[in-house]
């Protein structure tokens, strides 16, 4: 049966999952990993696993006790080398995908939140919202009274933040109404 895919060999998948993983601003989980190196026909998902695997081994990419790869100083070194060997076609599915993800894990970055109980039984709810320089743009402290409704509110700042800050200065910046 013939190969469908640029993508021919373990090999091309491993230079593959060394460019994707050279390009991500972040450590990411397997699935991400997955996604954004499946961008060929010619990558199966146990092809993939064996290849992620194999650089792992060879200390290419790195996995954290939490399950996250990362690309080492030698993954680094040898993917700049192969990457050329990569078809056109592959590098833009790929360049596609890992600007997406970018764009996902640094506003992941941007936007903290913390839920702490406090000594009276309610929860503070801790909400930043920084730029890109890790520069404050926005950061509040809310008490409510139950743990689910703080876990709530870290939630949907998350979904949020920017609408919420957007909201904030319209308030702030609104003529006052007269009574």
């Amino acid at each position: 049966m013939a190969h469908i895919g640029f993508i021919q060999d373990k090999l091309e998948i491993k230079f593959l999952i060394l460019y994707v993983a050279s390009r991500l601003v972040d450590a990411v989980p397997f699935e991400a990993m997955q996604e954004l190196t499946m961008c060929d026909e010619g990558v199966d998902f146990f092809d993939f696993s064996e290849c992620l695997s194999s650089l792992v081994s060879s200390e290419h990419l790195t996995l954290s006790d939490d399950g996250l790869y990362a690309i080492t100083e030698k993954g680094l070194h040898n993917g700049e080398i192969c990457e050329t060997s990569l078809p056109y076609s592959v590098r833009l599915r790929a360049d596609k995908g890992i600007t997406i993800y970018n764009q996902k894990l640094k506003r992941r970055a941007q936007i903290k939140s913390d839920v702490t109980p406090r000594k009276n039984g309610t929860y503070t709810v801790t909400l930043a919202f920084s730029d890109d320089n890790d520069e404050s743009i926005l950061r509040m402290e809310l008490m409510v009274p139950k743990e689910n409704m703080a876990k709530d509110l870290a939630d949907r700042f998350k979904s949020s933040a920017e609408q919420l800050y957007s909201g904030i200065l319209g308030a702030l910046f609104e003529e006052p109404q007269e009574e």
